[in-house]
């Protein structure tokens, strides 16, 4: 495991999975966008392409042979460069979202199979964090991972993007993916973490204790608080770089209170 592997390099981290990391670093992004590379050099898929930055999509072009291009969620630190891309290596985009869809490809539903050489890639749907999120479990006969794009981060909680994002189905998505068992954990941001199991569990966790203070807050402050206020009273000890994207969780965490 590292903690920040250079920019515009390839990475190699398990047999069959290699990574570039942008140069996007941010508050969202953490150290950048992480473009995946499965397979071997001779059959590769690309998972989140990242930004539309020309020496980013160049590594990655010259990484193989490209065959397929995969898209974790439409946002754009990781669809922006999805179209450069396909026009750099001619492989088609595959994506939950149809707007971002390019070369033919086609959707990202759950349960399909996506061979490349060796590996094997089960897309795993996802919402949550945005309504197309899916996520990827990858096979090669001995070791498993999951690709789980923003659902869960090397580092750090993920947002749940309201009202595009549902925290009802992100719970539900991060219990599926605690069942999935023993495997690493490959995100979109951020760096790789020993088990998924655990990462799950830990934002489970984390989602219930945020949930429960944003309860008290309303007894505290009156049921006609704003998000905003919530946020000013409950992620205090979050930087404020971040609040904006905080609001968002606070409103699906409200919509969530409401709904049951």
């Amino acid at each position: 495991m590292t903690d920040h592997p250079a920019y515009d390099e390839v990475r190699q981290v398990t047999p069959y999975a290699a990574v570039v990391v942008a140069r996007n670093p941010g508050p969202m992004t953490l150290d950048g966008t992480n473009t995946w590379l499965l397979g071997a050099p001779d059959r590769l898929v690309v998972v989140d392409p990242g930004p539309e930055d020309g020496v980013h999509l160049e590594t990655v072009a010259s990484a193989g042979r490209i065959e397929r291009i995969l898209l974790t969620h439409r946002h754009p630190d990781h669809s922006e460069g999805a179209a450069r891309l396909h026009e750099l290596c001619g492989a088609p985009v595959d994506a939950a979202d149809p707007r971002h869809r390019h070369g033919g490809g086609g959707d990202l539903t759950d349960g399909d199979l996506i061979g490349a050489g060796n590996l094997r890639i089960t897309v795993l749907a996802t919402p949550g964090h945005t309504s197309d999120s899916v996520s990827l479990l990858l096979d090669d006969g001995s070791t498993q991972a999951v690709l789980t794009g923003d659902t869960i981060l090397g580092r750090g909680t993920t947002v749940v993007a309201h009202p595009d994002g549902v925290l009802a189905d992100y719970l539900a998505s991060l219990r599926r993916l605690a069942g999935v068992g023993d495997a690493i954990v490959l995100p979109g941001h951020g760096p790789e973490l020993p088990s998924i199991v655990t990462a799950a569990e830990e934002y489970l966790a984390h989602r219930a204790e945020r949930l429960a203070q944003v309860r008290a807050a309303l007894q505290r402050l009156g049921p006609q608080t704003s998000a905003r206020q919530i946020v000013e009273d409950v992620y205090a000890d979050v930087d404020r770089s971040v609040w904006s994207a905080a609001e968002l969780s606070v409103r699906a965490q409200l919509d969530y209170l409401e709904r049951h």
